[in-house]
Formats: structure tokens, sequence, C-alpha cells
């Protein structure tokens, strides 16, 4: 019984994964990926894994969910699902259940990771030591920071994503006052996420007066990303352009937070996307400009997570560090 079930549960997509220790020569054994919206349930969708893949005996599972973990139970942010270690282990007749963010999961893999899994967005070298700050944007926006302890990293959740707003220009001023006709908490992540490029580029065409294009489907962001890369739409340059911009305000705001001089990594769906737009320059200058301490941000190095199985990988490492004795 050395299988453990992993699972990176997201707004919009859960992906689920089978892995085979120990520790030091961890392999995966399987891996799925669903539509979060089609099931009522993740455990629909462990169930449905788990049949996939014969039902094999498990060591126990860690699953990462996008939302807050409180005595071993989440809500998730932006799906209508409320789980708990307790119910999911009486479910599928596992002898542990470790529920984590989905933050903390990317967290965990970061130190794990090769070096050609990562896109520098500038040229300083990580030190290999330090605390380093996790950003990520997909659905929603979560940040979680690795605090050096020993001979290892402690990963440490937050819901930072939900922190307020704060703009920088006049028309950062605007779009904050027309998301507050809509909301009643302008955070972050209503601009730092797959939605909140959505809202970028609707603001953009009511302030240019203009009927907004016909986007389609379930995932309007996408359809603004693949436009903007693209230069086919003028106003989805210019909002990919903003929403770069906004998204290295918030990663320079996690660098102060946690003083990370060992480097800020960028996690989730959107970066590796839209990786030629954040190494155009918006994402960095923005990082910077935090005043008298632009000098200390200039030294901290800055990278895209480009392997998407990254949030797997960190939740079966951290199930085998917690099932150490003390």
């Amino acid at each position: 019984m050395n299988l453990i079930l992993t699972g990176d549960i997201g707004g919009t997509k859960t992906s689920l994964a089978l892995f085979r220790g120990p520790a030091e020569r961890l392999t995966m054994a399987g891996l799925a990926t669903y539509a979060s919206h089609a099931a009522a349930s993740p455990l629909e969708l462990i169930d449905r894994f788990l049949d996939e893949n014969g039902r094999p005996a498990l060591a126990g599972a860690c699953l990462g969910i996008a939302g807050p973990v409180v005595g071993g139970t989440a809500t998730a942010t932006n799906l209508p699902w409320t789980v708990s270690e307790a119910k999911i282990a009486s479910h599928c007749a596992l002898p542990r259940v470790i529920l984590i963010n989905d933050l903390l999961a990317t967290a965990c893999a970061v130190p794990l990771l090769p070096v050609d899994k990562f896109l520098p967005l500038n040229n300083v070298a990580f030190p290999g030591q330090g605390p380093i700050g996790l950003i990520a944007a997909g659905t929603g926006l979560g940040e979680a920071l690795l605090i050096p302890h020993r001979a290892r990293y402690l990963p440490c959740a937050s819901e930072g994503g939900h922190q307020d707003f704060a703009p920088q220009t006049d028309q950062q001023c605007r779009l904050h006052r027309h998301l507050a006709r809509q909301h009643d908490h302008v955070s972050l992540e209503r601009l730092v996420s797959g939605p909140g490029l959505a809202a970028i580029y609707h603001f953009l065409h009511t302030e240019a007066g203009q009927p907004e294009s016909p986007l389609g489907g379930e995932d309007p962001g996408a359809h603004i990303a693949a436009a903007g890369m693209g230069g086919t739409d003028p106003l989805a340059v210019e909002a990919l352009t903003l929403f770069a911009t906004l998204y290295g305000a918030a990663a320079g705001n996690l660098a102060l937070v946690g003083l990370t001089t060992g480097g800020i990594c960028l996690g989730g769906g959107i970066a590796p996307k839209i990786a030629p737009i954040l190494s155009g320059g918006a994402f960095m200058d923005a990082f910077l400009a935090k005043g008298r301490l632009s000098t200390l941000l200039a030294r901290i190095p800055v990278r895209i997570i480009m392997d998407s199985q990254a949030a797997l990988w960190g939740a079966a490492a951290h199930f085998l560090q917690a099932s150490k004795p003390d």
C-alpha cells in the first residue's frame, strides 16, 4: 500500500493522480483531469478516477483545493463544494486524508522541480536560500510562502488573493470604480484571474464606448488571451498588458510581505499561456515599482512554473512528509 491519491481541485478543472513512494523515488502512476462543474462534489470525481484505475489499495490521499482549509474542512472559493478529510476518508475507505490549500500543494513542489520546469522573467539567479513567494492566477488568485527551516522549506498557505485591490494610476482608479459598482469588495482576485481578465476587457470596451465583441464559451478570459496574444483585437492586447501590470504589482507586494529573497514563482494555468506578455516588460516594471524598496526587489529572481502537474507532485510530497514519525 504505497500508492497515494493526490488532487488539485480548482474552480475550472480537477486533476487527480496516483503516486508511488518513497519520497526519494516518487513516481506518478496515473493521471486524469475532469471539468469541476460536471460534478456535484469532488467525491464523484474521486470515485470515477479510482474506478478507472481499478480501485487500487491506497496509503491515503492529499488533496489541494482552491479555498481555505480550516480544521480539516474546506469550502471551495469558486465552487459550491464543502468537503472534509473525515468525509472523504469514510467515503473512500482511506486510512488517512489530508486537505490542503491548492497553492500550498504547489508550494511544496517548488523545491522539487528541476530548473527546466521554470521560465525566468528576470536575469537574477536563484540563491537557494531565503523565503520564496508563490502567486498563481487561474480561476481565482492564490498566494503562499515557503519559509526556510533547517534543511527544508515550510509551506504557509494564505488567502492573499482576496486582499484589497490598490489602484496606482488614474485608469486603475476608474477600473476600481467600475468594479465597485458591481461588487461589495474589489479584491485582487477580481482582476488578476481568468474572470478578472474578462472584467478588464469589459471595462476597456466601456471606456472606449464600443460594443463588446461576442466571446462565447464558458471561459471568456481564454478567448481574450488568445486574441491578445494573436494581436487580432487591440482592446484584448491592451487588456492583457494591464493584466500583466496588475499581476506584477501583486507579485511585488507579496515579495515585500514575505521578504522573499529566495524568489517569486508564478503558478497557475494563466502564466505559462501568456508567458510572452509577462516577459514583455509590463509585469516586471510593476513588480519593481515599490519606491525606496525597488532596489531590494531588483535582487529577487522571478520565475514562471511551467509544469501543469506541480500541485499534484507537491501534494504527494506533503503527504509523505506529514506521514513521517516525529
